[in-house]
């Protein structure tokens, strides 16, 4: 996706850094126009450097390209983070005296505003009047969060946390395949005790999940995330938190929804221990043993139950693996075959890749397909499901 971001002077101009850096992560192309009074907050060095484009902030520059019309024409979608009240003022009456106004003047693509000021601006009734018009005429206009503002002020006006912009701009472009439709999701890693202080985990960040869950909530579906060991919350997706393999079999045993696709990119504890201390070891000065036994096969459990109570359902399941190529490949098919799986995604971790990154590289495999994708998480979040849609 081609997304514009419109940078106003204001103080959370900085945070405009982020948003950058969040979409070029996720797959996006990004360019950047930053009135003159937002390059008083932050440089456009920076700015070209996480977007790679140049900053555009002069409505004569190029004039025989028509910059301004170009740039209208050019994206998917465009986000103003921050929106100042002077600028809500001057877009709502139709100023166009710079290059960004230029440009939303002259685009038809949908435009997502996030406005940041003091609370008193906030709720000026001049500024109330134009944010109610530009609703009208179609454009999104965010609420400001609360919270610190400049000095030791705090209230109303702060502009929300990137990630939230981010999500907004994104899911008013995203193709909504997944209306009416219930996705549990199932990612993080879990954690097997040793005794009150210790655990045998693994390297599972949750961060493929997350990617999963915000593509599935853009593309308008029900969401439910069943998180082993990291924090997400939302007002939007029904969150359950678990640590160790049986906390994890009793909740998925616990949810009664007959689910139209499962995604599971957790890793689970293949073995836990036979007895966990009900204190903490000490050091014996010696060697220690520990007694494991096999936890259940949860994605193959999974899978079994989905289907009985949604026979049209889908179950993709996750192969990490240290192979590469034809054997990871091979590795994978096999074990989607014997839990049952009508997807899974595979990739080769040999020497930790893919672990504490935004970035993978996977092998997306069906019965009748395999295809080598690499990209951002979001990415190949995305891949997943058009797969299981198409």
């Amino acid at each position: 996706m081609r997304v514009l971001v419109g940078i106003t002077g204001g103080v959370a101009a900085y945070k405009s850094a982020e948003i950058v850096r969040s979409l070029t992560e996720l797959g996006h192309e990004v360019r950047v126009i930053a009135t003159t009074n937002a390059l008083r907050f932050i440089g456009a060095a920076s700015l070209e450097a996480l977007s790679k484009n140049a900053v555009s902030t002069d409505l004569y520059a190029d004039i025989p390209d028509v910059r301004h019309i170009e740039l209208a024409k050019w994206p998917d979608a465009i986000l103003v983070a921050p929106a100042t009240a002077s600028f809500l003022a001057r877009l709502a009456n139709g100023l166009a005296d710079d290059l960004l106004g230029n440009v939303l003047l002259a685009t038809v693509a949908p435009v997502v505003i996030a406005p940041a000021m003091h609370t008193e601006m906030w709720f000026n009734a001049a500024t109330l009047a134009n944010v109610e018009v530009l609703r009208r005429r179609g454009l999104t206009v965010i609420e400001p969060g609360c919270g610190r503002l400049t000095g030791s002020d705090v209230g109303i006006g702060r502009l929300p946390d990137p990630d939230q912009l981010v999500q907004a701009v994104v899911s008013l472009v995203t193709t909504k395949d997944l209306t009416g439709k219930s996705v549990l999701i199932v990612a993080g890693g879990t954690r097997e005790y040793i005794d009150p202080v210790r655990y045998i985990g693994n390297r599972s960040s949750g961060r493929q999940g997350v990617a999963l869950v915000e593509e599935a909530v853009a593309r308008g579906a029900q969401v439910t995330l069943v998180a082993a060991n990291f924090q997400y919350t939302s007002s939007v997706v029904d969150v359950h938190a678990v640590e160790t393999t049986q906390q994890l079999v009793d909740c998925l045993q616990s949810l009664t929804e007959p689910f139209d696709y499962v995604v599971m990119p957790a890793a689970v504890s293949d073995y836990r221990l036979e007895s966990v201390s009900t204190s903490k070891l000490k050091k014996s000065g010696g060697s220690m043993s520990l007694d494991l036994v096999e936890n259940p096969d949860v994605i193959t459990a999974l899978a079994a139950t989905t289907r009985l109570k949604n026979p049209n359902a889908k179950v993709v399941g996750f192969a990490a693996e240290t192979a590469q190529g034809k054997d990871l490949v091979s590795l994978a098919t096999s074990k989607m075959s014997k839990k049952g799986l009508d997807v899974i995604v595979a990739n080769d971790v040999t020497g930790g890749a893919a672990f504490d990154t935004d970035e993978n590289s996977v092998h997306i495999i069906s019965a009748n397909d395999s295809v080598k994708f690499s990209g951002s998480k979001r990415a190949i979040a995305a891949r997943i499901f058009t797969a299981l849609v198409n």
